[in-house]
């Protein structure tokens, strides 16, 4: 698919077939959101695969419960490596690079699972104590985004964007 084609597909999926997502697909999703951009190069990021669906009933729980999480054959969580980005930039790495390096990867993530024929949403509403509790994350790893991730069961409108002279200043 063109890169332009993927950006315009893309949606926010709440609804999934209960398809599972293959391990071939699931590996080029992850080896190419790889090569996202990050500082340093560092890859300051985690991300947890998530399958099991006790696992998915505590996300979706944490989570105010949006429901998408279990309705996903497949769950990421991306969360920030502050101690990665620590060592190389600081206090400035610790709280902003990590989590700029993590929510790329989650962008890239989404616009890959479209080209591979996917459909996935962001979830950024939840109890970030408790999804580390639930992930068995670090002390130095901070959960910043949840993506339910599986083969689309609706096809939503594109909803409205606002016009670019309200996003957009020249200079």
């Amino acid at each position: 698919m063109d890169f332009y084609d993927v950006i315009d597909r893309r949606r926010s999926i709440r609804a999934f077939q209960e398809k599972q997502v293959d391990v071939a697909t699931l590996k080029k999703i992850l080896d190419t959101l790889s090569l996202a951009p990050s500082a340093g190069n560092l890859q300051a990021y985690k991300i947890t695969i998530v399958r099991t669906q006790e696992l998915k009933e505590g996300l979706m729980s944490a989570a105010f419960d949006q429901e998408s999480i279990i309705r996903a054959p497949l769950v990421l969580v991306f969360s920030a490596d502050e101690k990665r980005s620590e060592v190389k930039y600081g206090e400035r790495g610790l709280e902003f690079y990590s989590l700029q390096d993590a929510t790329i990867a989650a962008a890239y993530c989404q616009l890959i699972a479209a080209a591979e024929g996917l459909g996935s949403v962001w979830v950024g509403g939840f109890d970030v104590l408790e999804v580390s509790r639930l992930i068995n994350a670090e002390s130095y790893e901070v959960p910043v985004a949840i993506i339910p991730l599986g083969y689309p069961a609706e096809s939503p409108e594109r909803n409205k964007r606002r016009n670019l002279k309200e996003i957009v200043r020249e200079m």
